[in-house]
């Protein structure tokens, strides 16, 4: 998990590699109406969850020992919030990268 996925178009907003334990990441120049994307990579044995406030978004990624588990959620947004933030809860020996874009 030593680099962050890559965002296939867009901007990059908030991205974070080789973190473990929960986090939580600022998403710079707030929310904007349109796409939101959150791309995971992760490695190792456990349930990680992903938040984004204030929007309300969260989905799980269960995480194996020995492979790399990833997944991708777009969400598109009709207004746009002046702050926002992205919470990555995850065991401790659970490693993971994320990349969030617009």
């Amino acid at each position: 998990m030593t680099k962050a996925p890559v965002l296939p178009a867009g901007e990059v907003v908030a991205q974070t590699a080789n973190a473990s334990g929960n986090q939580e990441m600022e998403i710079r120049g707030g929310i904007k109406a349109g796409s939101l994307s959150v791309l995971v990579n992760c490695r190792g044995e456990g349930k990680l969850t992903v938040s984004v406030e204030p929007v309300g978004l969260s989905f799980p990624l269960e995480c194996v020992d020995g492979e790399v588990s990833s997944t991708f959620n777009q969400l598109d947004l009709k207004s746009d919030r002046a702050h926002g933030t992205v919470r990555v809860t995850a065991p401790s020996r659970v490693r993971w990268a994320i990349t969030v874009g617009r």
